[in-house]
């Protein structure tokens, strides 16, 4: 049976130094930055996904080894293991995930994790750890709060993205604020584009700029220039 090691070597095998350098400025790891002290090897994600597909039945105790380990890929690779690993067993897919939040400590790893153990896990139960994410002084669960969502809204099931969304709407942080607009975005394409325009009639005078933009992005020009021009009149009223 495959063990911790035996991935840890096989993707120390694929490290490239020089696509290492160019990871650690693409994912702000510099000091103040959001991913600050992040250390990489140099993996691609096609590299990353080649090993969860050879390993995909290393237990679960290897893969949360993994996902305790300082370098980047590493932690992805556990992640995208886990997200195979949920259909088995997703009570301690779901368990390892959310004690490990400290260590999912960036966007790519979020992104292509959370819709597919946290949205999935908690569609039929209580919905208060997304809260407790969303109201948390983590950067990463606030991020995980929102991005779960995906998967209500890939189902046509906006109402968990519009709360989160409002709670994290003024949210100072560039990521967060990126998120939200994105699943808002998502919820017009996929759920409601009347839901969406509801919830922007509501908001988008005073919402951060970057979120807006994100949510019209596939409106049409004409509704674009309209939320637009309603957040400009409320700026200059102010």
């Amino acid at each position: 049976m495959y063990e911790f090691n035996d991935v840890l070597a096989e993707l120390k095998s694929l490290a490239d130094a020089q696509k290492a350098k160019g990871q650690a400025r693409f994912f702000k790891s510099g000091p103040g930055e959001y991913g600050e002290g992040d250390k990489f090897w140099g993996i691609t994600v096609p590299q990353i996904r080649s090993v969860v597909k050879k390993y995909k039945d290393l237990p679960l105790k290897e893969s949360e080894k993994l996902l305790q380990n300082e370098i980047h890929e590493v932690r992805l690779c556990a992640v995208l293991l886990l997200v195979q690993q949920y259909k088995n067993d997703p009570e301690n897919v779901y368990k390892i995930y959310s004690k490990n939040t400290k260590n999912l400590n960036n966007w790519d790893i979020i992104d292509l994790s959370a819709e597919y153990i946290v949205g999935p896990y908690l569609e039929h139960k209580s919905k208060s750890q997304l809260t407790t994410f969303a109201n948390s002084k983590s950067l990463w669960e606030r991020r995980i709060a929102m991005i779960s969502t995906f998967y209500y809204i890939y189902h046509a099931d906006d109402r968990e993205a519009l709360r989160i969304a409002t709670i994290l709407l003024y949210d100072k942080q560039d990521l967060i604020q990126k998120a939200v607009g994105w699943m808002l975005r998502e919820v017009g394409k996929r759920c409601s584009e009347k839901d969406l325009e509801h919830f922007l009639d509501s908001y988008a005078h005073d919402m951060p700029r970057t979120t807006l933009r994100y949510a019209i992005e596939r409106m049409s020009m004409e509704k674009k220039k309209h939320y637009m021009e309603m957040r400009t009149k409320e700026v200059v009223k102010l």
